[in-house]
């Protein structure tokens, strides 16, 4: 009688572990399947199956303010992306669709909003939007670059940046404008991107993650461009004669007076007892290497996440996001040029002076610190000298004596 108790006293036992244990798990299943209520709406109250749809609809002008592309622009780019990002449906959740997750992208680069607010707009987590814009933005950036941010590697390529130049900021030999500004991404720590810019505001080539404490110079002197300008890889013109002229001069790339003057690196006379003759080459060169700025303002104008500090630590995150943004720049130069520059660059007057473009309201791009030296070659000083005597012989324009 006593062992038939023990037997059921023990079977009791394990009927009831098994319920606990069966418990347990429907109490886990039912917590991977929770969502919280408010994310649940996202359909019915979200912001893109509703505003992003009503202005679709209605109101293209605002749709394109608000995600910085007009609608066929938004599904062509979110056709390319689509096989990169997709996510298939779970049986705990549905995904978040490609063109939410490319619309909450770009919200994040047209805003610098904080990752709170979108979430509060889409109706989508915190966490998954910290994913996925880094992850929209590196498809982003994949899709886009070898069309829209390939950096030329004929010598039929360099020369038609160089005929740009020539043809609309009469500087002969000119193989793009170079800068380089900070991205703020922590209250300690920035970044530098460092961009060459042809005459039409189009980065050729841009290069994002040095420490921001480096000065320009050196943050030039550690790129992968000054590697082939000095090894001459990149298939660089050999020296030609400028328009009217039968001395050759080497083709080279314009910039401030943060770079180091080079043979293929021009920059301008240093502002010390200048003969009026330097004085218009700085002129000159300083109106050609405007076009980098314009395309820096113009970025930092339509992609506002520049003019914020990027919250993110990844540092690789970081590049991601602004590369993406230096894609969607030439994507939307290309594809729609007059609607997105529209009173944004700087313009010539009839009379050549510059009137100021709408991004020179905005809060400036840090500028990285200058360098303590920069000590040229005898060689390129003497390059120097002869666009000098060329800007101010064969070479000159009608306006240039009035602007100094």
């Amino acid at each position: 009688m006593c062992s038939v108790a023990l037997a059921v006293s023990a079977l009791g036992l394990l009927l009831v572990e098994a319920d606990s244990k069966r418990r347990k798990r429907t109490i886990k299943r039912n917590r991977t399947k929770w969502v919280r209520s408010w994310i649940r709406q996202r359909e019915a109250h979200g912001a893109f199956p509703n505003l992003c749809g009503e202005l679709e609809l209605n109101e293209i002008p605002d749709f394109k303010d608000f995600a910085r592309l007009f609608p066929v622009q938004f599904h062509t780019l979110k056709e390319l992306i689509t096989p990169l990002i997709q996510r298939e449906n779970t049986n705990y959740r549905d995904c978040i669709s490609v063109g939410e997750r490319l619309m909450v992208t770009l919200r994040f680069l047209a805003t610098g909003e904080s990752f709170r607010s979108l979430s509060d707009q889409f109706r989508v987590g915190v966490s998954t939007i910290r994913q996925l814009v880094p992850e929209t933005c590196t498809a982003i950036y994949e899709v886009l670059k070898e069309k829209y941010l390939k950096c030329p590697d004929t010598v039929e390529e360099w020369q038609q940046v160089a005929d740009g130049f020539q043809a609309q900021w009469d500087f002969p030999n000119c193989l793009g404008a170079l800068d380089g500004k900070h991205i703020n991404t922590r209250p300690t720590f920035s970044m530098v991107l460092m961009a060459l810019v042809d005459s039409n505001y189009k980065f050729l080539n841009v290069d994002v993650g040095c420490n921001g404490r480096i000065s320009e110079g050196g943050v030039f002197g550690g790129c992968s461009l000054q590697d082939a300008l000095e090894l001459r890889t990149s298939n660089i013109p050999a020296p030609a004669p400028p328009p009217a002229s039968d001395q050759a001069v080497c083709y080279s790339i314009v910039a401030d007076e943060a770079f180091p003057l080079k043979e293929y690196l021009m920059t301008p006379y240093p502002n010390q007892r200048l003969a009026v003759e330097q004085r218009i080459f700085n002129y000159r060169l300083s109106r050609a290497r405007r076009v980098v700025e314009n395309a820096f303002g113009l970025l930092a104008n339509r992609f506002w996440v520049f003019l914020t500090t990027i919250n993110i630590q990844d540092t690789a995150k970081v590049e991601g996001i602004v590369l993406a943004c230096c894609a969607l720049h030439n994507f939307l130069l290309t594809e729609n040029c007059s609607v997105y520059m529209a009173g944004v660059v700087d313009q010539e007057g009839p009379d050549h002076d510059t009137v100021p473009g709408r991004w020179r309201q905005d809060p400036d791009l840090r500028q990285a610190t200058l360098p303590h030296t920069t000590n040229a070659s005898a060689r390129a000083k003497q390059h120097r000298d002869e666009l000098c005597q060329y800007c101010n012989s064969i070479g000159a324009v009608p306006f240039q004596w009035d602007k100094i």
